[in-house]
C-alpha cells in the first residue's frame, strides 16, 4: 500500500526561497537573511509655499529605529524594521509580502531648501520630514502704495 502526499506548491516555493536566502547569506556574509531583506518604503514628497514635505510609510516601526540626516543638499532617511514573528519558523509561512530589514531613502533637496531647518515627526506609522525653504526663496507679498 503506498501513501500519497498532497502536493503543496507553496511549500515548494518556500523551500526554494529558503535555499536562495541561505545561498545569498553565505555569499554576502549575512547569517540572518531569512525572510528579512532590503526594502524600500513608499515615499511621497510635496511642496508648499514655505517648505518641502516628505512622508514615508513605516508601519510597525518605532521612531527610535529611524535616523534622519541632512548633509549639504542630501536628505537621508535610514532605518531597520525587525521581523517580529519570533515564535514562528521560516518554513511555517505560506506568504510573506511585507518587507523587513534595513532601508535607506536618499533625496536631493532643491537649492531653495534650508538644510539647517529640518523637522521630523512620526505618527500612525508615517514619518513626516519637513524642510523649510530659505527666506529668500519664500514668496513675499509686496504692498502697492498709492501716490
Amino acid at each position: 500500500m503506498s501513501m500519497l502526499e498532497r502536493w503543496d506548491p507553496f511549500r515548494d516555493l518556500m523551500s526554494i526561497q529558503n535555499e536562495l536566502n541561505r545561498l545569498f547569506g553565505r555569499t554576502f556574509g549575512s547569517e540572518d537573511v531569512g525572510i528579512a531583506g532590503t526594502w524600500v518604503p513608499p515615499l511621497d514628497m510635496y511642496e508648499t509655499a514655505d517648505k518641502f514635505v516628505a512622508a514615508v510609510e513605516l508601519p510597525g516601526m518605532d521612531p527610535s529605529d529611524i535616523e534622519v540626516s541632512v548633509e549639504d543638499s542630501t536628505l537621508t532617511i535610514k532605518g531597520h524594521r525587525e521581523f517580529f514573528y519570533k515564535d514562528a519558523s521560516d518554513d511555517s509561512f505560506r506568504r510573506v509580502e511585507r518587507r523587513y530589514g534595513q532601508f535607506t531613502r536618499t533625496l536631493t533637496l532643491p537649492a531653495t531648501a534650508d538644510p539647517n531647518k529640518v523637522e521630523a515627526s512620526f505618527d500612525k506609522g508615517v514619518l513626516t520630514v519637513e524642510v523649510r525653504k530659505r527666506e529668500e526663496a519664500r514668496p513675499r507679498k509686496i504692498t502697492v502704495k498709492a501716490k
